[in-house]
Protein backbone atom coordinates (compact mmCIF):
# COMPACT_ATOMS: atom_id res chain seq x y z
CA UNK A 1 0.00 0.00 0.00
CA UNK A 2 2.84 2.38 0.89
CA UNK A 3 4.48 1.67 -2.46
CA UNK A 4 1.33 2.82 -4.26
CA UNK A 5 1.04 6.03 -2.21
CA UNK A 6 4.63 7.29 -2.55
CA UNK A 7 3.89 9.25 -5.77
CA UNK A 8 1.10 11.02 -3.92
CA UNK A 9 3.46 12.10 -1.13
CA UNK A 10 6.20 13.02 -3.60
CA UNK A 11 3.75 15.15 -5.58
CA UNK A 12 2.67 17.23 -2.61
CA UNK A 13 6.21 17.33 -1.25
CA UNK A 14 7.41 18.91 -4.48
CA UNK A 15 4.59 21.47 -4.34
CA UNK A 16 5.57 22.39 -0.80
CA UNK A 17 9.23 22.74 -1.84
CA UNK A 18 8.20 24.97 -4.78
CA UNK A 19 6.19 27.24 -2.50
CA UNK A 20 9.04 27.42 0.02
CA UNK A 21 11.56 28.24 -2.72
CA UNK A 22 9.33 31.00 -4.08
CA UNK A 23 8.91 32.53 -0.63
CA UNK A 24 12.68 32.47 -0.01
CA UNK A 25 13.39 34.09 -3.39
CA UNK A 26 10.84 36.86 -2.89
CA UNK A 27 11.98 37.67 0.64
CA UNK A 28 15.60 38.01 -0.51
CA UNK A 29 14.84 40.58 -3.23
CA UNK A 30 15.44 43.43 -0.79
CA UNK A 31 19.12 42.46 -0.76
CA UNK A 32 21.57 43.57 -3.40
CA UNK A 33 20.74 42.09 -6.80
CA UNK A 34 22.93 39.25 -7.93
CA UNK A 35 25.35 40.29 -10.64
CA UNK A 36 26.56 37.92 -13.33
CA UNK A 37 29.21 39.40 -15.62
CA UNK A 38 31.45 38.25 -18.43
CA UNK A 39 35.14 39.02 -18.67
CA UNK A 40 35.70 42.76 -18.80
CA UNK A 41 37.45 43.63 -22.04
CA UNK A 42 40.74 45.51 -21.46
CA UNK A 43 40.46 47.22 -24.87
CA UNK A 44 41.68 50.78 -25.17
CA UNK A 45 38.29 51.92 -26.44
CA UNK A 46 39.94 53.60 -29.43
CA UNK A 47 37.61 54.53 -32.25
CA UNK A 48 38.24 56.16 -35.61
CA UNK A 49 35.61 58.67 -34.56
CA UNK A 50 37.67 59.97 -31.67
CA UNK A 51 41.26 59.09 -32.58
CA UNK A 52 41.61 61.81 -35.20
CA UNK A 53 39.46 64.32 -37.03
CA UNK A 54 40.18 62.72 -40.39
CA UNK A 55 40.91 66.05 -42.08
CA UNK A 56 44.23 66.80 -43.78
CA UNK A 57 43.95 70.42 -44.89
CA UNK A 58 42.83 69.61 -48.42
CA UNK A 59 40.89 72.41 -50.10
CA UNK A 60 38.48 72.77 -53.02
CA UNK A 61 37.52 75.75 -55.24
CA UNK A 62 34.37 77.78 -54.70
CA UNK A 63 31.02 76.27 -55.59
CA UNK A 64 30.64 78.53 -58.64
CA UNK A 65 34.09 77.60 -59.92
CA UNK A 66 33.32 73.90 -59.56
CA UNK A 67 29.98 74.36 -61.35
CA UNK A 68 31.82 75.93 -64.27
CA UNK A 69 34.34 73.09 -64.33
CA UNK A 70 31.60 70.44 -64.26
CA UNK A 71 29.70 72.21 -67.03
CA UNK A 72 32.82 72.11 -69.20
CA UNK A 73 33.75 68.46 -68.60
CA UNK A 74 31.76 65.29 -67.75
CA UNK A 75 34.46 64.21 -65.24
CA UNK A 76 36.23 66.73 -63.00
CA UNK A 77 39.03 65.55 -60.69
CA UNK A 78 40.07 68.13 -58.11
CA UNK A 79 43.68 68.18 -56.86
CA UNK A 80 44.29 65.46 -54.28
CA UNK A 81 41.40 63.23 -55.41
CA UNK A 82 42.19 59.53 -54.94
CA UNK A 83 39.09 57.64 -56.10
CA UNK A 84 39.37 55.59 -59.30
CA UNK A 85 36.96 53.33 -61.21
CA UNK A 86 36.63 51.07 -64.20
CA UNK A 87 36.14 53.69 -66.89
CA UNK A 88 34.84 51.26 -69.52
CA UNK A 89 32.20 49.87 -67.16
CA UNK A 90 31.15 53.38 -66.09
CA UNK A 91 30.92 54.64 -69.68
CA UNK A 92 28.74 51.65 -70.58
CA UNK A 93 26.47 52.33 -67.60
CA UNK A 94 26.13 56.03 -68.52
CA UNK A 95 25.32 55.33 -72.16
CA UNK A 96 23.80 58.42 -73.81
CA UNK A 97 22.74 60.01 -70.52
CA UNK A 98 24.22 63.34 -69.41
CA UNK A 99 25.95 62.12 -66.24
CA UNK A 100 28.63 64.41 -64.81
CA UNK A 101 31.02 63.31 -62.07
CA UNK A 102 32.87 65.53 -59.59
CA UNK A 103 35.74 63.93 -57.66
CA UNK A 104 37.05 65.70 -54.53
CA UNK A 105 39.99 64.76 -52.27
CA UNK A 106 39.52 63.03 -48.90
CA UNK A 107 39.86 64.83 -45.59
CA UNK A 108 38.25 68.15 -46.54
CA UNK A 109 36.61 70.13 -43.73
CA UNK A 110 32.87 70.74 -43.29
CA UNK A 111 32.84 74.03 -45.20
CA UNK A 112 34.66 72.51 -48.18
CA UNK A 113 32.38 69.46 -48.10
CA UNK A 114 29.34 71.76 -48.21
CA UNK A 115 30.76 73.58 -51.24
CA UNK A 116 31.16 70.23 -53.00
CA UNK A 117 27.59 69.17 -52.15
CA UNK A 118 26.26 72.49 -53.48
CA UNK A 119 27.57 71.80 -57.00
CA UNK A 120 24.07 71.17 -58.33
CA UNK A 121 25.05 70.24 -61.90
CA UNK A 122 27.19 67.27 -60.73
CA UNK A 123 25.12 64.09 -61.14
CA UNK A 124 27.51 62.01 -59.03
CA UNK A 125 29.82 63.43 -56.36
CA UNK A 126 32.81 61.58 -54.91
CA UNK A 127 34.45 62.92 -51.75
CA UNK A 128 37.47 60.78 -50.90
CA UNK A 129 35.92 57.32 -51.34
CA UNK A 130 32.33 58.31 -50.56
CA UNK A 131 30.07 58.26 -53.62
CA UNK A 132 26.75 60.10 -53.55
CA UNK A 133 24.06 61.41 -55.86
CA UNK A 134 21.56 63.95 -54.58
CA UNK A 135 20.64 62.88 -51.05
CA UNK A 136 21.61 59.24 -51.61
CA UNK A 137 24.95 57.66 -50.72
CA UNK A 138 26.30 54.29 -51.86
CA UNK A 139 27.12 52.16 -48.82
CA UNK A 140 29.03 48.90 -49.05
CA UNK A 141 27.85 45.86 -47.08
CA UNK A 142 30.20 43.16 -48.34
CA UNK A 143 33.84 42.41 -47.47
CA UNK A 144 34.92 42.21 -51.11
CA UNK A 145 33.48 45.68 -51.79
CA UNK A 146 35.14 47.14 -48.68
CA UNK A 147 38.43 45.53 -49.71
CA UNK A 148 38.27 47.10 -53.18
CA UNK A 149 37.21 50.49 -51.78
CA UNK A 150 39.68 50.87 -48.91
CA UNK A 151 42.51 48.70 -50.22
CA UNK A 152 42.72 50.04 -53.78
CA UNK A 153 40.60 53.27 -53.76
CA UNK A 154 38.44 51.64 -56.45
CA UNK A 155 34.82 52.85 -56.20
CA UNK A 156 33.50 51.22 -59.39
CA UNK A 157 30.76 49.39 -57.52
CA UNK A 158 29.56 52.56 -55.78
CA UNK A 159 29.69 54.69 -58.95
CA UNK A 160 27.69 52.12 -60.92
CA UNK A 161 25.13 52.01 -58.11
CA UNK A 162 24.68 55.79 -58.12
CA UNK A 163 24.46 55.95 -61.91
CA UNK A 164 21.71 53.33 -61.82
CA UNK A 165 19.94 55.39 -59.16
CA UNK A 166 20.19 58.59 -61.22
CA UNK A 167 18.90 56.80 -64.33
CA UNK A 168 16.17 54.99 -62.34
CA UNK A 169 17.47 51.61 -63.43
CA UNK A 170 17.86 48.33 -61.48
CA UNK A 171 20.91 48.16 -59.23
CA UNK A 172 23.85 46.43 -60.94
CA UNK A 173 25.54 43.33 -59.47
CA UNK A 174 28.69 43.84 -57.41
CA UNK A 175 31.91 43.92 -59.40
CA UNK A 176 34.15 40.83 -59.02
CA UNK A 177 36.40 40.66 -55.93
CA UNK A 178 39.97 41.90 -56.09
CA UNK A 179 42.34 39.22 -57.33
CA UNK A 180 45.22 37.87 -55.20
CA UNK A 181 48.73 36.68 -55.94
CA UNK A 182 51.44 35.07 -53.87
CA UNK A 183 54.43 37.31 -53.04
CA UNK A 184 57.48 36.76 -55.19
CA UNK A 185 60.59 35.29 -53.61
CA UNK A 186 62.17 38.74 -53.45
CA UNK A 187 59.05 40.36 -51.95
CA UNK A 188 58.71 37.64 -49.32
CA UNK A 189 62.42 37.78 -48.46
CA UNK A 190 62.28 41.55 -47.93
CA UNK A 191 59.18 41.37 -45.76
CA UNK A 192 60.44 38.35 -43.79
CA UNK A 193 63.80 39.94 -43.02
CA UNK A 194 62.17 43.15 -41.76
CA UNK A 195 59.56 41.30 -39.71
CA UNK A 196 62.17 39.01 -38.19
CA UNK A 197 64.34 41.98 -37.19
CA UNK A 198 61.72 44.48 -36.00
CA UNK A 199 58.36 42.71 -35.88
CA UNK A 200 57.04 44.84 -38.75
CA UNK A 201 57.48 45.56 -42.43
CA UNK A 202 56.58 49.11 -43.45
CA UNK A 203 56.58 49.39 -47.24
CA UNK A 204 57.41 52.74 -48.85
CA UNK A 205 54.32 54.92 -48.95
CA UNK A 206 52.62 53.37 -45.91
CA UNK A 207 51.60 55.65 -43.03
CA UNK A 208 51.93 53.14 -40.19
CA UNK A 209 54.56 54.49 -37.81
CA UNK A 210 54.20 52.95 -34.36
CA UNK A 211 52.16 49.72 -34.16
CA UNK A 212 51.92 48.21 -30.66
CA UNK A 213 54.42 45.45 -29.95
CA UNK A 214 51.95 43.76 -27.59
CA UNK A 215 48.16 43.85 -27.52
CA UNK A 216 45.26 42.07 -25.83
CA UNK A 217 43.66 41.60 -29.25
CA UNK A 218 45.52 38.37 -30.05
CA UNK A 219 46.88 35.37 -28.13
CA UNK A 220 50.49 36.35 -28.79
CA UNK A 221 52.59 39.27 -30.01
CA UNK A 222 51.46 40.26 -33.50
CA UNK A 223 53.61 40.92 -36.55
CA UNK A 224 52.69 43.76 -38.91
CA UNK A 225 52.91 44.44 -42.63
CA UNK A 226 51.84 47.91 -43.80
CA UNK A 227 51.46 48.75 -47.49
CA UNK A 228 50.14 51.91 -49.12
CA UNK A 229 46.86 51.88 -51.03
CA UNK A 230 47.41 49.39 -53.85
CA UNK A 231 46.96 50.11 -57.57
CA UNK A 232 43.40 49.40 -58.71
CA UNK A 233 43.03 46.58 -61.19
CA UNK A 234 46.13 44.74 -60.01
CA UNK A 235 46.18 41.67 -57.72
CA UNK A 236 46.89 42.24 -54.04
CA UNK A 237 50.05 40.57 -52.77
CA UNK A 238 48.79 37.99 -50.25
CA UNK A 239 51.42 38.42 -47.54
CA UNK A 240 49.37 36.99 -44.64
CA UNK A 241 49.37 33.23 -45.39
CA UNK A 242 52.97 33.36 -46.65
CA UNK A 243 54.22 35.01 -43.45
CA UNK A 244 52.06 32.69 -41.32
CA UNK A 245 54.12 29.80 -42.72
CA UNK A 246 57.36 31.62 -41.90
CA UNK A 247 56.19 32.49 -38.37
CA UNK A 248 53.81 29.69 -37.28
CA UNK A 249 51.57 30.51 -34.34
CA UNK A 250 52.15 34.27 -34.58
CA UNK A 251 49.28 36.68 -35.36
CA UNK A 252 49.86 38.46 -38.70
CA UNK A 253 48.18 41.82 -39.41
CA UNK A 254 48.46 43.16 -42.97
CA UNK A 255 47.27 46.64 -44.00
CA UNK A 256 46.62 47.59 -47.62
CA UNK A 257 46.00 51.32 -47.24
CA UNK A 258 42.80 51.43 -45.20
CA UNK A 259 42.01 47.70 -45.56
CA UNK A 260 43.10 45.43 -42.67
CA UNK A 261 43.49 41.63 -42.81
CA UNK A 262 44.40 39.05 -40.19
CA UNK A 263 46.06 35.63 -40.47
CA UNK A 264 47.17 33.40 -37.64
CA UNK A 265 45.62 31.67 -34.60
CA UNK A 266 41.79 31.47 -34.68
CA UNK A 267 41.64 33.31 -38.03
CA UNK A 268 38.85 31.09 -39.37
CA UNK A 269 36.62 31.77 -36.35
CA UNK A 270 37.30 35.48 -35.98
CA UNK A 271 38.19 37.19 -39.26
CA UNK A 272 34.71 37.49 -40.76
CA UNK A 273 33.19 38.78 -37.53
CA UNK A 274 35.95 41.37 -37.01
CA UNK A 275 35.86 42.60 -40.62
CA UNK A 276 32.08 42.91 -40.72
CA UNK A 277 32.01 44.59 -37.32
CA UNK A 278 34.78 47.11 -38.04
CA UNK A 279 33.89 48.18 -41.57
CA UNK A 280 30.16 47.79 -41.03
CA UNK A 281 30.42 50.22 -38.11
CA UNK A 282 33.03 52.65 -39.46
CA UNK A 283 33.08 52.17 -43.26
CA UNK A 284 30.70 55.02 -44.08
CA UNK A 285 32.49 57.27 -41.60
CA UNK A 286 35.93 56.48 -43.02
CA UNK A 287 35.18 56.76 -46.73
CA UNK A 288 35.18 60.60 -47.08
CA UNK A 289 38.03 61.14 -44.63
CA UNK A 290 41.80 60.72 -44.47
CA UNK A 291 43.19 58.64 -41.62
CA UNK A 292 46.76 57.48 -40.95
CA UNK A 293 47.13 53.73 -40.65
CA UNK A 294 48.08 54.05 -36.96
CA UNK A 295 44.64 55.45 -36.14
CA UNK A 296 42.87 52.72 -38.10
CA UNK A 297 44.99 49.96 -36.57
CA UNK A 298 44.37 51.19 -33.02
CA UNK A 299 40.60 51.19 -33.51
CA UNK A 300 40.72 47.78 -35.20
CA UNK A 301 42.75 46.19 -32.39
CA UNK A 302 40.38 47.70 -29.82
CA UNK A 303 37.39 46.10 -31.52
CA UNK A 304 39.17 42.76 -31.91
CA UNK A 305 39.94 42.81 -28.19
CA UNK A 306 36.25 43.23 -27.42
CA UNK A 307 35.43 40.31 -29.73
CA UNK A 308 38.09 38.12 -28.17
CA UNK A 309 36.87 38.74 -24.64
CA UNK A 310 33.32 38.03 -25.79
CA UNK A 311 34.43 34.43 -26.37
CA UNK A 312 35.43 34.21 -30.04
CA UNK A 313 38.92 33.07 -29.01
CA UNK A 314 37.63 30.95 -26.12
CA UNK A 315 39.39 33.37 -23.80
CA UNK A 316 39.10 32.12 -20.19
CA UNK A 317 37.03 34.15 -17.78
CA UNK A 318 38.94 35.66 -14.84
CA UNK A 319 38.78 33.93 -11.46
CA UNK A 320 35.77 35.01 -9.36
CA UNK A 321 35.71 34.04 -5.66
CA UNK A 322 32.77 31.85 -4.62
CA UNK A 323 29.87 33.89 -3.22
CA UNK A 324 27.03 31.70 -1.84
CA UNK A 325 24.47 34.53 -1.98
CA UNK A 326 25.12 35.49 -5.57
CA UNK A 327 25.23 31.84 -6.63
CA UNK A 328 22.14 30.69 -4.72
CA UNK A 329 19.71 33.49 -5.57
CA UNK A 330 19.86 33.00 -9.35
CA UNK A 331 19.38 29.26 -8.79
CA UNK A 332 16.17 29.58 -6.74
CA UNK A 333 13.89 30.18 -9.75
CA UNK A 334 15.33 27.06 -11.37
CA UNK A 335 14.70 25.05 -8.21
CA UNK A 336 11.15 26.39 -8.15
CA UNK A 337 10.70 25.47 -11.81
CA UNK A 338 12.08 21.96 -11.20
CA UNK A 339 9.68 21.41 -8.32
CA UNK A 340 6.76 22.73 -10.34
CA UNK A 341 7.64 20.46 -13.25
CA UNK A 342 7.96 17.51 -10.88
CA UNK A 343 4.55 18.29 -9.39
CA UNK A 344 2.98 18.43 -12.84
CA UNK A 345 4.75 15.25 -13.90
CA UNK A 346 3.36 13.30 -10.97
CA UNK A 347 -0.06 14.84 -11.58
CA UNK A 348 -0.22 13.68 -15.20
CA UNK A 349 2.16 10.72 -14.97
CA UNK A 350 -0.06 8.40 -17.02
CA UNK A 351 0.44 10.72 -20.01
CA UNK A 352 4.19 10.46 -19.59
CA UNK A 353 4.10 6.87 -20.75
CA UNK A 354 2.69 7.73 -24.17
CA UNK A 355 4.96 7.43 -27.15
CA UNK A 356 6.24 10.80 -28.34
CA UNK A 357 8.21 11.79 -31.39
CA UNK A 358 11.85 12.76 -30.99
CA UNK A 359 12.29 16.21 -29.43
CA UNK A 360 14.97 17.11 -31.92
CA UNK A 361 12.60 17.15 -34.91
CA UNK A 362 12.43 20.94 -34.94
CA UNK A 363 16.08 21.66 -34.13
CA UNK A 364 17.39 22.00 -37.72
CA UNK A 365 14.64 24.46 -38.65
CA UNK A 366 15.21 26.49 -35.50
CA UNK A 367 18.98 26.50 -36.11
CA UNK A 368 18.42 27.67 -39.70
CA UNK A 369 16.06 30.43 -38.58
CA UNK A 370 18.40 31.74 -35.89
CA UNK A 371 21.37 31.58 -38.28
CA UNK A 372 19.45 33.58 -40.86
CA UNK A 373 18.57 36.13 -38.17
CA UNK A 374 22.24 36.40 -37.09
CA UNK A 375 23.34 37.04 -40.67
CA UNK A 376 20.61 39.64 -41.18
CA UNK A 377 21.48 41.69 -38.09
CA UNK A 378 25.28 41.37 -38.50
CA UNK A 379 25.44 44.45 -40.71
CA UNK A 380 23.50 46.56 -38.18
CA UNK A 381 25.38 45.81 -34.99
CA UNK A 382 27.87 48.04 -33.26
CA UNK A 383 29.27 48.56 -29.78
CA UNK A 384 27.55 46.38 -27.11
CA UNK A 385 25.42 44.60 -29.69
CA UNK A 386 28.61 43.24 -31.40
CA UNK A 387 29.48 41.26 -28.27
CA UNK A 388 25.98 39.77 -27.97
CA UNK A 389 26.04 38.86 -31.67
CA UNK A 390 29.45 37.20 -31.30
CA UNK A 391 28.21 35.10 -28.37
CA UNK A 392 25.10 34.13 -30.33
CA UNK A 393 27.22 33.01 -33.29
CA UNK A 394 29.36 30.89 -30.96
CA UNK A 395 26.22 29.22 -29.52
CA UNK A 396 24.89 28.52 -33.03
CA UNK A 397 28.21 26.90 -33.96
CA UNK A 398 27.98 24.71 -30.85
CA UNK A 399 24.42 23.68 -31.72
CA UNK A 400 25.39 22.83 -35.31
CA UNK A 401 28.31 20.67 -34.16
CA UNK A 402 26.10 18.90 -31.60
CA UNK A 403 23.52 18.13 -34.30
CA UNK A 404 26.16 16.89 -36.74
CA UNK A 405 27.66 14.61 -34.08
CA UNK A 406 24.17 13.46 -32.96
CA UNK A 407 24.87 14.47 -29.37
CA UNK A 408 22.26 14.58 -26.63
CA UNK A 409 19.16 16.66 -27.45
CA UNK A 410 19.66 18.63 -24.25
CA UNK A 411 22.99 20.03 -25.47
CA UNK A 412 21.42 21.17 -28.73
CA UNK A 413 18.45 22.75 -26.98
CA UNK A 414 20.62 24.59 -24.47
CA UNK A 415 22.88 25.99 -27.21
CA UNK A 416 19.87 27.14 -29.26
CA UNK A 417 18.20 28.68 -26.20
CA UNK A 418 21.39 30.59 -25.40
CA UNK A 419 21.76 31.75 -29.02
CA UNK A 420 18.14 32.92 -29.08
CA UNK A 421 18.65 34.85 -25.86
CA UNK A 422 21.78 36.57 -27.24
CA UNK A 423 20.03 37.49 -30.51
CA UNK A 424 17.10 38.85 -28.51
CA UNK A 425 19.61 41.05 -26.66
CA UNK A 426 21.00 42.24 -30.01
CA UNK A 427 17.51 43.22 -31.21
CA UNK A 428 16.82 45.00 -27.92
CA UNK A 429 20.08 46.99 -28.17
CA UNK A 430 19.28 47.89 -31.80
CA UNK A 431 15.72 48.86 -30.79
CA UNK A 432 14.37 46.56 -33.54
CA UNK A 433 11.42 44.51 -32.29
CA UNK A 434 11.05 42.93 -35.73
CA UNK A 435 14.44 41.23 -35.22
CA UNK A 436 13.51 39.71 -31.86
CA UNK A 437 13.50 35.92 -32.31
CA UNK A 438 9.95 35.64 -30.97
CA UNK A 439 8.77 37.84 -33.84
CA UNK A 440 11.26 36.83 -36.52
CA UNK A 441 11.32 33.04 -36.25
CA UNK A 442 7.62 32.31 -36.96
CA UNK A 443 7.87 34.22 -40.24
CA UNK A 444 11.29 32.80 -41.05
CA UNK A 445 10.12 29.22 -40.56
CA UNK A 446 6.75 29.63 -42.25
Amino acid sequence: MAEKRWPHFARWGLLAAAVLTLVLFLTQQAQQNAQVSYAQSPSSGKSVQDSTSGTNGATVPSTDQMKTMVQASPVVRLPGAIAVWDEAAVRKAIGNADIRILVAPPGIDKDAAKRVRDVSNASVTIAGLEVSAGIGTASADDASVWQRQFGTADVTNEVLTMIASVRHQPLPPDVPPVQRREPTAAELATATASVRATGRYLAPGSTLANPPAATNAFPGKPLYVALPTQPAGEPLVHYGPALAKEFPGRPIVVMYGGWIEYDGPSAAEFTDVATAGFYGQFGDFLSPRSYPQDGLLGAYLSQVTDIRYAGIFDHPLPYVPFDPLHVTLPALPWIFAACAVGFLAFSIRPALHRNRPSANAGFPARLAGLTALAVEVSGLTGGPSDAALARGITDLTTAREALDKKLDDKLVREALDSAQSELDTVAELLDRDDYRPAHYLPGSLA
